[in-house]
């Protein structure tokens, strides 16, 4: 979690000429850089209007704030998404099955058998279907 500190440093790299406001064009630029690759306009008033609390057309400190923890969720997503990917077999469904978990395991050093596999798998089915989905495999996760 980033402090108070650190969020007012980002937001003065953000706010280039200092009147205590982001605009599309300042969010364009400087996300660009940060993120290596050019940001089109019509994306950063779109993000501006998405996040702009006071409807000013500009983010303030509050704004960004909310724009830096939307992007750490929007991270932890993709990388949970990517570790839950390593577990499924996508030959046969888009689920941890016992089988697909053994394997995964085996890989990481772990021997386990399937009947461990399925217990593994029962503590966090929240359904009862005997496999993970994205959404059971994020729960256990949090």
């Amino acid at each position: 979690m980033m402090r108070s500190g650190e969020f007012e440093r980002i937001f003065r790299y953000f706010d280039e000429n200092c009147d205590g406001k982001i605009c599309a064009r300042e969010l364009s630029k400087r996300l660009g850089v940060m993120v290596g690759e050019e940001m089109m306009m019509e994306e950063a008033e779109f993000m501006i209007k998405s996040l702009d609390s006071d409807g000013d057309g500009l983010l303030d400190m509050e704004d960004l704030v909310g724009l830096m923890e939307a992007v750490g969720e929007e991270e932890k997503l993709r990388e949970l998404r990517e570790a839950f990917g390593m577990y499924i077999d996508t030959d046969v469904c888009e689920y941890i099955t016992p089988k697909s978990l053994k394997r995964m395991l085996s890989r990481l050093g772990e021997s386990r058998s399937i009947d461990e596999c399925r217990v593994m798998i029962n503590r966090f089915d929240l359904n009862g279907d005997g496999v993970l989905s994205f959404l059971e495999f994020k729960e256990m996760m949090q």
